[in-house]
């Protein structure tokens, strides 16, 4: 089903999930601005949690869950026709305010669990189920297709680096925008919405200038992060199912 052209998309996915290539394939595409996690510092501030640059993240960020979310639904930055915000789904925790989500198009962006434990592991230890965002992700699904009355566009992380251009050409279709080829191809180094924590986490993308190519198989996993890989299959399938 194809939707009137959104002035704002929410893309929702957990950490690891080939998030920030695609946000830097809608920032090449010249009509849209970006938003990097923007509730990170919120979340990082609410949570208390140990994060990698925390302090760096609260200082240089609005830590105001609601302030936030008044930019998330107000105008466009820059005066851009679309304006594409990058979330992280364990972000929104049950005491920020979601009402905002209903003024934007709302998409889901998933990657198999395993490949998601064995990347976020590289980058930091100790993982828990609430840091992958498995199940806020099957949550905030849920909110968007009970208010909409439909299920959310979902797109897969694997399929996107298999097949980078059909499946923007899909996503673009579902959203009522025109796919351009801008969105297969960005600068190396980063882009200027990166949030302060790219130096931990945003390495191999800033030396990308396009989608990775497919992976191979899955990542082997033992003892607590195959615990914690299964604990998200259930959801993974689910919206996998919606693709």
């Amino acid at each position: 089903m194809t939707t009137r052209r959104p002035p704002r998309i929410a893309m929702w996915s957990g950490p690891r999930n080939v998030s920030t290539a695609l946000m830097y394939s809608f920032a090449a595409r010249g009509d849209c601005a970006v938003w990097d996690e923007p509730f990170y510092a919120a979340y990082l501030q609410a949570t208390g949690i140990a994060h990698p640059m925390r302090e760096a993240v609260i200082a240089a960020h609005e830590t105001d869950p609601d302030r936030v979310a008044s930019g998330c639904r107000g105008p466009t930055p820059g005066g851009f026709p679309l304006f594409y915000q990058k979330h992280m789904a364990q972000h929104m925790i049950p005491a920020f305010d979601r009402r905002w989500m209903r003024s934007c198009a709302n998409v889901f962006l998933i990657r198999h669990p395993a490949r998601v434990v064995a990347s976020y592991a590289k980058r930091r230890e100790g993982a828990e189920a609430d840091d992958l965002g498995f199940g806020l992700l099957e949550e905030l699904f849920d909110e968007v297709a009970g208010w909409s009355g439909e299920a959310p566009p979902v797109i897969d992380g694997d399929a996107l680096r298999a097949d980078p251009e059909g499946s923007l050409r899909r996503l673009c279709a579902r959203l009522g925008l025109a796919f351009t080829p801008q969105m297969l191809r960005w600068p190396s180094g980063g882009n200027a919405a990166d949030g302060a924590w790219a130096p931990h986490w945003y390495a191999a993308v800033h030396r990308s200038t396009g989608f990775e190519a497919a992976e191979g198989p899955l990542p082997p996993l033992g003892g607590r992060y195959a615990e914690l890989a299964e604990a998200g299959m259930g959801g993974y399938e689910r919206l996998l199912a919606e693709v």
